[in-house]
């Protein structure tokens, strides 16, 4: 719209105007290329566009539109161009256009129309000038301008065009020293004796600082001036065209530093932050980013304020995604600081400006555009749309915070076991950018902290059970928590006896069928048991025994390990000796007969169909266990222990075979046994076979 009606106006007015100077037609007359000297090309240059001999020719119309112009003309190198006047309240009514001649191709512009609706921020002062804002051009060496109020409109007085180059340096820069960020205190702990845990430093948004864009600090002639907590933070965008190289943003900032103090009359650059297309921040006035710095950025409001300024202009394009995430960063970064919400809104008292005068208090979101308190189209209407979805990325809390794991710790049942020291580990889904620091705390006592970019930290607990509490605290001050109970366990399982081996049911050969059994408690219960013998088995932490094979008169020891969900560990371990007793070792009572057969123990057995005859063992041993055969004609067995009956056991099976050991005992610890297998004559199938007696030794 704006760009429209300045054609208009420019068609309106170029019939019914002329410009001359001492006779001579300005638009002939020849470029005069400045003194060049090498090696000292100035920072500023500065051409009057009411230059001595100017007169304005009246023209027909009755209304007579009141223009100056500077005339195309050479220049020593430049690349912002702005248009200032003497009086920073007034401005002008019309437009200001510039066009200037690339330094490379020698090709000029089109003509560009200069930002002039920012009223001047400063406050007023003494040298300080109204002006445009400065485009961007890029390395030129030629320009022109021109100014039209329409309507016979005054033109401000000492209209002038201000050239700046960035890259030259009339002085050598004077180190400055910064303040260091502000370390926070530390963190109170109930017991007394502990060492108190040290927050990390608020994070400083990384940024380019002022000694990296190579700011010129010779020409900031005062110190800086400081207000208290910042309340609001002013978003703006420079005006200063798109069109520009990312690679180029510390030139156009260095160019911003110097039109805001050398055509401008300003201090120091205005705005506390410069942000990118690309997203990279620029350290802005000096003082310390960390700090409550006094801008000139929005007139009325810069106290208790800070801004930022978008290096472009957005009325009609949105300013793209990583520059949208710094302006987040920044804003939640110096309002949280203060503890000041992104999302919320203030109330704040005009210091003066063109919409809220002296006095007044104005309602603003504490993420406002500079139009909110000035008439301006800054931030520019596109940049300005976005505004809201900078507030909510600047003010939300962390998102998606959840743990990890607990490292050193093993988890089981929902809970995290560990001997010691604790290390919880957690993700979030929010940016680490946005993210202020963390915090670990023990049933609500804080215990560790970590920085902003870490996902672990190590906490020290005592015995027992505990809930530990991962805190992620936001820029903007807002937190989440995330739980999960950590058991303390550095004692490890118990063993109350030495583990039992005892022989079992199965098929006797070259090996006998054993059983290892053992009783382990623990407080925080047995993650894992493994058990070595003649062959090695992990187990899980419930399994109370385990069945194997042991080699007849080979010495057997088998280890159990149990492993607790601590990660405790205890062994314990018992060796014992298969040892065969065969028939002919027994004492015997009734009729027996022999039998031969290669599947016999030895190869051979005793057979007895009468009832009441027996075969009867002595041992010294912790086990014991009954060799016969099965078939399915086979009678029953009563046995007998120490003359103790122990019950009948039923010889007849389907699965016929010899050498099965059919009945066993065990004992806690050896000792001398006898073991009694009388036949029972059992009516129909009054056969038994007997093949010996095998104990551990």
């Amino acid at each position: 719209m704006r760009r429209t009606r300045l054609t208009a106006r420019l068609a309106a007015a170029t019939p019914a105007i002329a410009v001359a100077i001492a006779g001579a037609s300005v638009a002939l007359r020849p470029p005069v290329p400045p003194a060049r000297t090498a090696g000292a090309e100035p920072v500023l240059q500065t051409f009057a566009l009411a230059e001595p001999g100017m007169r304005l020719v009246a023209a027909r119309s009755p209304v007579v539109p009141r223009t100056a112009e500077l005339a195309r003309r050479a220049t020593a190198p430049f690349s912002l161009v702005g248009v200032t006047w003497a009086d920073p309240r007034s401005a002008p009514q019309g437009a200001i256009e510039v066009r200037t001649r690339h330094l490379t191709t020698g090709a000029w512009s089109s003509w560009q129309l200069l930002e002039t609706d920012n009223p001047d921020a400063s406050a007023g002062g003494p040298g300080v000038r109204g002006s445009s804002d400065p485009l961007w051009v890029g390395p030129s060496d030629g320009v022109q301008a021109r100014v039209i109020a329409p309507g016979g409109d005054e033109l401000p007085a000492g209209l002038r065009v201000d050239l700046i180059n960035p890259d030259a340096r009339e002085t050598a820069p004077i180190p400055v020293k910064r303040p260091a960020p502000a370390m926070r205190p530390a963190a109170e702990v109930n017991n007394a004796g502990e060492v108190p845990v040290v927050l990390p430093v608020r994070p400083v948004p990384r940024l380019v600082t002022r000694t990296g864009w190579g700011a010129d600090e010779s020409i900031v002639k005062e110190p800086p001036e400081y207000t208290g907590s910042v309340h609001i933070v002013f978003v703006h965008h420079t005006a200063s065209g798109n069109g520009y190289d990312c690679a180029d943003s510390a030139s156009i900032v260095r160019g911003i530093e110097r039109f805001h103090v050398k055509s401008k009359g300003w201090n120091d650059i205005g705005y506390n932050f410069l942000v990118d297309k690309c997203g990279r921040i620029f350290e802005g006035r000096g003082g310390g980013v960390h700090r409550s710095v006094l801008g000139a950025h929005t007139l009325g409001f810069n106290a208790n304020a800070s801004a930022v300024a978008v290096i472009g202009d957005y009325r009609s394009a949105p300013i793209p995604a990583a520059a949208r995430a710094s302006v987040a960063q920044l804003a939640a970064y110096k309002l949280g600081a203060w503890s000041n919400p992104p999302l919320g809104k203030v109330g704040l008292v005009s210091g003066g400006s063109d919409r809220y005068p002296a006095g007044q208090t104005a309602l603003l979101n504490r993420i406002a555009g500079h139009r909110d308190t000035g008439r301006t189209e800054c931030p520019g209407n596109a940049l300005y749309a976005q505004l809201p979805a900078i507030r909510t990325t600047a003010g939300a809390a962390p998102a998606g915070l959840r743990y990890r794991g607990v490292n050193g710790a093993t988890a089981y049942g929902g809970k995290y076991y560990t001997r010691s020291a604790a290390g919880p580990a957690w993700d979030l889904s929010t940016p680490t950018r946005m993210m202020d620091r963390f915090e670990v705390w023990a049933d609500g006592r804080l215990s560790a902290a970590a920085p902003s970019g870490h996902r672990q930290a190590a906490v020290r607990l005592e015995p027992g059970e505990h809930k530990v509490t991962v805190r992620a605290v936001h820029l903007s001050g807002k937190i989440a928590e995330t739980s999960t109970a950590v058991v303390v366990d550095p004692v490890a399982p118990e063993f109350s006896e030495p583990p039992l081996v005892a022989l079992r049911e199965g098929t006797v050969g070259v090996s006998v069928p054993v059983r290892v059994g053992w009783t382990a408690t623990d407080t925080s219960g047995l993650k894992s048991v493994r058990v070595r013998g003649a062959a090695s088995e992990n187990l899980s932490g419930g399994t109370r025994q385990y069945a194997g094979t042991a080699r007849l008169g080979d010495p057997a020891t088998w280890a159990v390990t149990a492993t607790d969900r601590a990660g405790n560990v205890a062994s314990a371990a018992v060796t014992r000796t298969p040892v065969l007793l065969t028939e002919a070792e027994a004492t015997r009572t009734g009729t027996w007969r022999a039998m031969r057969d290669q599947g016999l123990l030895g190869g051979e057995a005793l057979a007895a169909s009468a009832a009441g005859a027996s075969l009867t063992w002595t041992f010294t041993g912790s086990s014991a266990a009954v060799v016969a055969g099965r078939t399915a004609a086979s009678g029953r067995v009563r046995i007998y222990v120490d003359e103790e009956f122990q019950g009948i056991v039923d010889l007849r099976s389907a699965d016929a075979g010899n050498g099965r050991a059919v009945w066993a005992r065990s004992w806690r610890t050896s000792g001398t046994h006898t073991v009694r297998v009388q036949a029972e004559g059992t009516t129909g199938r009054p056969s038994v076979v007997l093949d010996g007696l095998v104990y551990l030794r």
